[in-house]
């Protein structure tokens, strides 16, 4: 199970858990505190994030901002690939396909599901949608992920 995964689990029960997860993520990777997410459910292989419609995510027609979605669609992707990942392997973001669907208003919950048998080797794909309060389909995105063997420490032999 990934460390982020353990995690969430250990504080998803406590008052405050997952709130206190949410803000975590801003810790490990900085730039997702922009968007402020909210993670609603977050298992093997699926995970629900978030983030609420407000000023700071704005683009210059008031709806939430393309890079915010995008944002949110990463945040998603990674987590839910994190979740499945095998010891011995890890993974990069290596490129992002999306649509822009309708203007995006409201609050925004992106969610993303994968199977474990989809994660090997190579390039590994998730999709990733999101919707408005309405459960309206307002954006998605296809991430390429590039899945590779972890580094052997320093004195280790890695077997093929």
């Amino acid at each position: 199970m990934s460390a982020f995964l353990r995690r969430y689990r250990q504080l998803q029960g406590l008052p405050l858990g997952r709130w206190l997860f949410s803000r975590a993520i801003g810790f490990v990777a900085p730039y997702f505190a922009t968007i402020r997410p909210q993670v609603r459910h977050y298992d093997a292989g699926e995970c629900e994030v978030r983030i609420n419609d407000r000023r700071g995510v704005h683009n210059h027609i008031g709806t939430v901002h393309a890079i915010a979605l995008c944002n949110l669609a990463e945040l998603c992707g990674g987590m839910t690939i994190d979740s499945l990942m095998p010891r011995g392997l890890r993974w990069i973001p290596a490129g992002m396909t999306v649509r822009y669907l309708k203007k995006a208003r409201g609050p925004i919950t992106g969610r993303c599901l994968m199977s474990p048998q989809d994660v090997r080797e190579g390039t590994v794909q998730a999709l990733v949608e999101a919707r408005d309060g309405q459960g309206e389909l307002v954006f998605d995105a296809r991430i390429d992920f590039h899945v590779s063997r972890t580094k052997p420490a320093t004195g280790e032999v890695q077997v093929a």
